[in-house]
């Protein structure tokens, strides 16, 4: 890849920058500038003719670019076609002196964000100060963000507080523009420190703060005993810095690792990394041209002030922050500070990356863009809105998530999918499925949740389609993270359309045409005792059926069998509540969490969160059954009658009992259910080929 086109902006808002490319409508321009007019042959300009006729060419194109700004399921991100090298490129060529103040620059590989009134994207770079550290990223986070760098050129000398000025300028002027719109700041080690500066000194300001690796640790660095030698090291000596600062800053497989394939072969993966490792090690000593050792010098001065600075003022930072940190830093002690960030700032989520190093943006395997999604950090205006903020899984988050983390889990279950026609015929697959929506899938919850990545899975892969599934409240909020804490399910869960359960979240969903899933058994169902799986704990409130007769919504009723196959449940709620520490363990955990149904009395109502114990048993398979589709459409009288609205509410849980009753049935009859038989048949025609069940 070549090096990127840049667009440069002046550090300063007030000043119009030069620009030569067609300006794009309803863009920001540099320096804060917005265009405000359409574009005629490449040229600003206006159309003539009457007034009517201009405001229905710019409705019609407005109208137009919002049905194209959009971003599918499966969509290309770019994310993985940049490189370790690219940077090395872009550096250097950024380096070389051109007598200029630090500056804002667009890259042009970010495009235009794909979403109306995308948020601005600040990236606040790191040591080497160029600003080309987030090149990995730049496709990815274009597509949702307004992106834009800071260039810090590398014989500039102006101090902490001048860069300070510099972004405050900048944020305020947006601010000015946009007020209900979120900026963010993404601070890469000594960026961090930056951020949070500008956070401390402008809590009016709506930020959202992203921090790698901040170096607000500085003063802790193992580089301290050798700084003394640095400064009083001659000057021809001085390649010898980058060199060592290369080993210590990063980890070089993980960089070189960076657009190999996952679906190779050892050998092959072997050879991909030899050959990249083989072309990167040379590029570390240009290490010497981008950052000189006076250069060098002055950044670590920098570091030291600006760590100084951020760390008086943490207790006036009001933004949402989210940190990244990295478990292998060999620069900083991220891991330890961390912690310390995470009890001192007010509003602070961690994601800890237990093997990666200081530079974690140019590393394989993350994608930064998924990271803020998994954690439910992307918003476009005050408050997140779970419904229309939700962007959708790329192609590369799909690969890496179900072509490799759950890769296995999928092959070792081969699960198996039927849907029901219009004629009540049982067909594999999900043809059954209606391709429109608003489609309300209801059904039951599996111990833990264990049926929902397959589901997931299939539903992208034949229909294209996400299922937003709705679930507890508690599961998408930062009650019971830590400061270590990494990427795990709950953030697949969001990534893939999960969002709170409540009545305004799903009366929109219908709103839009969206497909829905609906567990009415809650945490009470998917947190069962022993001996209750596969039991309805459904409270009597068909208030759902009400609202899907409203937006004649076709519901979809579904069982699912297969976790007595797969889990055995050791510790229940019940035993769990026998013993003192887990008692109370128990008791804090949901004394403080949002409360669902405490208007629902028995069972049912019971909603307390707990962590089961279970062991795993020798694979068996799942099994799920779409039920005949229901059509709420002119079913008025379900919204006025009650009996009504109760009798299609229990003519659903029936539907789903029967489906379950049905699957339990039906695989003893599948030759194919034990995993011993599924690994013959996968050794013979493959592991990608699908594996044959019972006839419906």
């Amino acid at each position: 890849m070549s090096i990127p086109a840049l667009r440069s902006f002046p550090a300063v808002y007030g000043a119009k920058p030069s620009i030569t490319r067609p300006i794009r409508r309803h863009s920001r321009l540099g320096g804060g500038l917005r265009a405000s007019s359409v574009t005629v042959n490449g040229e600003l300009g206006l159309s003539t003719g009457s007034a009517e006729k201009k405001d229905d060419a710019v409705k019609e194109v407005a109208d137009d670019d919002e049905k194209h700004r959009r971003l599918e399921p499966l969509y290309d991100d770019g994310f993985g076609a940049v490189t370790v090298k690219d940077y090395f490129a872009a550096a250097k060529a950024l380096s070389k002196d051109d007598g200029g103040p630090p500056r804002w620059f667009c890259p042009v590989e970010s495009g235009q964000p794909a979403v109306e009134d995308a948020p601005l994207l600040l990236f606040l770079p790191g040591t080497d100060g160029v600003g080309t550290g987030l090149i990995l990223h730049h496709k990815s986070l274009g597509k949702a963000f307004e992106v834009r760098c800071l260039h810090i050129p590398v014989n500039d000398r102006t101090p902490f507080e001048g860069l300070l000025q510099i972004v405050e300028q900048s944020i305020k002027y947006e601010h000015d523009l946009s007020p209900n719109r979120p900026i963010y700041l993404v601070g890469d080690s000594f960026g961090g420190c930056l951020a949070l500066a500008v956070a401390a000194c402008n809590p009016q300001i709506d930020l959202v703060l992203l921090l790698v690796n901040p170096a607000t640790s500085f003063a802790k660095t193992p580089l301290q005993p050798i700084l003394p030698l640095l400064e009083a090291m001659p000057s021809d000596l001085h390649v010898t810095v980058p060199y060592l600062l290369s080993f210590v800053m990063a980890d070089p497989l993980k960089m070189a690792m960076v657009s190999i394939e996952n679906n190779l072969t050892p050998a092959e993966t072997l050879q991909k990394l030899s050959e990249s490792l083989t072309s990167l090690l040379p590029l570390l000593s240009e290490l010497a041209d981008i950052i000189p050792r006076d250069a060098l010098l002055w950044k670590l001065k920098l570091l030291k002030s600006g760590a100084a600075y951020a760390n008086s003022r943490l207790h006036a930072v009001q933004a949402e922050v989210l940190l990244l940190a990295s478990g292998k830093d060999n620069l900083l002690p991220s891991g330890e500070e961390a912690n310390r960030l995470f009890k001192t700032l007010k509003n602070c989520r961690v994601r800890y990356f237990k093997d990666n190093g200081h530079t974690l943006l140019l590393e394989d395997g993350i994608n930064l863009l998924s990271v803020i999604k998994g954690a439910n950090m992307y918003r476009r205006g005050r408050q997140r809105d779970f419904v229309t903020d939700y962007l959708p899984p790329t192609l590369n988050e799909f690969k890496k998530t179900f072509d490799e983390d759950h890769k296995l889990f999928h092959l070792a279950l081969s699960p198996v999918m039927m849907s029901t026609l219009t004629n009540g015929k049982i067909v594999r697959g999900l043809a059954g499925i209606p391709d429109q929506g608003p489609v309300l899938f209801v059904g039951y919850h599996a111990l833990m949740g264990i049926e929902l990545s397959p589901l997931y899975e299939e539903f992208l892969r034949e229909k294209n389609t996400v299922v937003r599934g709705l679930g507890h409240p508690v599961l998408f909020g930062a009650n019971f993270e830590t400061s270590r804490q990494e990427l795990s399910r709950l953030d697949t869960v969001s990534m893939y359309g999960g969002l709170p359960v409540t009545p305004i979240n799903m009366y929109r969903l219908f709103e839009r045409n969206q497909y829905v899933l609906l567990y009415p058994g809650g945490v009470r169902e998917a947190l069962h005792r022993k001996g209750e799986e596969y039991k309805l704990f459904w409270p009597d409130q068909p208030e759902f059926v009400r609202m899907a007769a409203r937006f004649g919504v076709t519901v979809v009723p579904f069982g699912f069998v297969g976790e007595d196959d797969v889990l055995e449940l050791v510790l229940d709620y019940n035993d769990q509540k026998n013993i003192p520490y887990l008692r109370e363990w128990i008791e804090s955990m949901n004394k403080d969490s949002q409360r669902v149904r405490d208007s629902v009395k028995g069972e049912e109502g019971n909603q307390d969160m707990y962590i089961p114990a279970i062991v795993p048993k020798v694979p068996g398979r799942f099994y799920y059954l779409f039920g005949k589709p229901i059509k709420m459409k002119g079913m008025n009288n379900v919204l006025k009658d009650r009996k009504s609205a109760n009798e299609v509410y229990l003519h659903i849980k029936t539907e789903v009992e029967n489906a379950m009753s049905y699957l339990k049935r039906k695989r003893e009859e599948d030759p194919y259910r034990s995993i011993s038989q599924r690994a013959v048949y996968q050794a013979t025609w493959g592991v990608s080929a699908q594996v044959p069940t019972f006839e419906p």
